[in-house]
């Protein structure tokens, strides 16, 4: 079955590392390792972060709040490719898990409900998993284009939203 781990330290590349961010223009606004601090406002992690801002959140509640709020909603631990549920995690961190999931089952042909049940898991199981990225990645490049088309403002991110989409796609798959 996947890997939460590796897993989540690729989302962590994706996201900028273990750092404070506040890029203009982001809606998610301020993120520290991703996690917005708009969309996620209780994390824990912002009291340390505003206590002491020198002194980051210990990487284990980084890792706690992925696997909460994502990876257990993507049913990662029960994808059989670690190249598909790193996809799909990744994409859920980026813009959410019901996005995600509907881009998810519409690739495998699953009702799409935005929600990751035992129906989409045996779906995304049974797809070979090449054709499964490459589908996923051509959903999650239209959908950026779409947020470009509505917000051009947002045009500065898309190089890095395709970056990042090549390199989900680039992953190795070797035996699921």
């Amino acid at each position: 079955m996947a890997d939460f781990d590796a897993a989540l330290k690729k989302v962590i590349q994706n996201e900028g590392g273990y750092v404070l961010h506040n890029v203009s223009g982001d809606p998610g606004g301020m993120t520290y390792a991703g996690i917005s601090r708009r969309y996620h406002p209780s994390w824990p992690g912002w009291a340390i972060i505003d206590r002491d801002g020198t002194a980051p959140p210990p990487r284990t509640m980084v890792a706690e709040f992925y696997r909460e709020k994502f990876w257990r909603r993507i049913c990662g631990d029960l994808i059989p490719c670690n190249a598909v549920a790193e996809s799909i995690f990744d994409y859920a961190v980026n813009v959410d898990v019901p996005r995600a999931v509907k881009s998810a089952q519409a690739v495998v042909g699953a009702k799409i409900e935005g929600v990751f049940g035992p129906r989409t898991l045996a779906a995304v199981k049974e797809a070979d998993p090449g054709r499964f990225l490459d589908a996923y990645a051509v959903r999650k490049m239209q959908f950026y284009a779409s947020i470009c088309t509505k917000h051009p403002a947002r045009r500065k991110f898309l190089l890095g939203w395709i970056n990042r989409t090549i390199r989900m796609t680039a992953a190795e798959v070797i035996n699921g």
